[in-house]
């Protein structure tokens, strides 16, 4: 049992210095690479185009631990490398982060759309209890290089 509650996190927009602890962050999840594009400078460009980064921080430690990056093409919100660090999660401060994520979109007043892995049991779940809804069967294809 921990014994920490959100009164020991904070929930701030990205600044460019996190960029090297997000990276961290994201590797052990599988979220993110600049192979697939998640640079900084994409980063900033999303946030010129009316984006939001959202990152959790431990108060005590300022260690990052969890990052929620959303981007806007003007139709929808698109909800891009929501996670927490695997030895923070359980304790309700996803439910924290996707709460401000949700009032940024609420704001923009557009549809919000996430892609999620088909075994991530914990972060389906978490979408669903909040009002996500399974889109289809949809396949999702990519070309990287361009």
């Amino acid at each position: 049992m921990h014994s920490d509650t959100i009164a020991d996190f904070t929930i701030r927009d990205f600044h460019d210095s996190d960029f090297v602890p997000v990276q961290a962050l994201w590797l052990p999840l599988g979220l993110g690479s600049s192979q697939r594009g998640d640079t900084l400078q994409v980063i900033k460009s999303t946030l010129l185009a009316g984006g939001k980064f959202l990152v959790l921080e431990e108060k005590a430690t300022g260690k990052l631990i969890g990052t929620s990056w959303m981007t806007v093409d003007g139709r929808r919100n698109y909800l891009h490398h929501f996670g927490i660090d695997e030895n923070y999660q359980g304790r309700g401060l996803g439910r924290q982060l996707l709460d401000a994520s949700l009032a940024f979109a609420r704001r923009k007043g557009l549809q919000l759309k996430i892609e999620v892995h088909r075994q991530n049991q914990r972060a389906l779940d978490l979408y669903q209890r909040n009002g996500f809804k399974f889109l289809g069967d949809y396949d999702v294809y990519i070309i990287r290089d361009i």
